[in-house]
C-alpha cells in the first residue's frame, strides 16, 4: 500500500469512528437534523440537540450508538406536564433531568437501553434533557439545580 492510500485509509477509519453529529438517522433511515444549543447546567457548559415537535421528541436518541461527552438532548414541550420517558430502539444507557419551567431540575433518573420501563417526572415539566448514564451524578447535578440557556416553550 502506498503512503498516500495508507493516509487516506487511515481518514477513513477515523471518519467512520468519529462521534455522531447533531444529525442522525432515524428507523426510515432518513437523516435528523436537530438545532444545538448550549446551556449551562449548574457551572458545567453542555451542547444539547433540541427537540421541540412531537416527530423530534417521539424519534429522540433512538437508533443511536455513541454521545460525545458533554452533549445531550434537550426535549421541549409547549407547557409543563407531567412527563415520561422510556428508551424502546435506544441503545446509549442514558440519564435523564426533568426541568420546570423556571429551570430548575425536579429529578433525574437513570435508563438503561431498550428498555420500555418508563421513568416519569416528579412535577410538571417543561424540559427534559438526556445526557450520557451518570453524566448528572458525576458532575455533582440533582434536584434544584438551576439551568440557564434554556429555550422558550414549544409551539403548538
Amino acid at each position: 500500500m502506498t503512503k498516500a492510500l495508507t493516509i487516506l485509509a487511515v481518514a477513513a477509519i477515523a471518519l467512520l469512528s468519529a462521534p455522531m453529529p447533531a444529525s442522525a438517522q432515524g428507523p426510515d433511515g432518513k437523516p435528523q437534523s436537530l438545532p444545538v444549543t448550549n446551556l449551562k447546567v449548574g457551572p458545567h457548559a453542555i451542547a444539547a440537540e433540541v427537540a421541540s415537535t412531537p416527530d423530534q421528541r417521539s424519534l429522540g436518541l433512538m437508533y443511536r450508538f455513541s454521545l460525545p461527552a458533554d452533549h445531550g438532548m434537550l426535549f421541549v414541550f409547549p407547557e409543563p406536564q407531567p412527563l415520561a420517558f422510556w428508551m424502546r430502539n435506544t441503545y446509549i444507557p442514558l440519564s435523564i433531568a426533568f426541568i420546570d419551567a423556571e429551570g430548575r431540575i425536579l429529578n433525574v433518573d437513570e435508563m438503561a437501553p431498550r428498555s420500555d420501563a418508563t421513568h416519569p417526572s416528579r412535577g410538571e415539566a417543561l424540559y427534559a434533557l438526556e445526557m450520557r448514564k451518570g453524566w448528572f451524578a458525576d458532575h455533582g447535578v440533582g434536584p434544584g439545580t438551576r439551568l440557564t440557556g434554556l429555550p422558550p416553550p414549544a409551539k403548538r
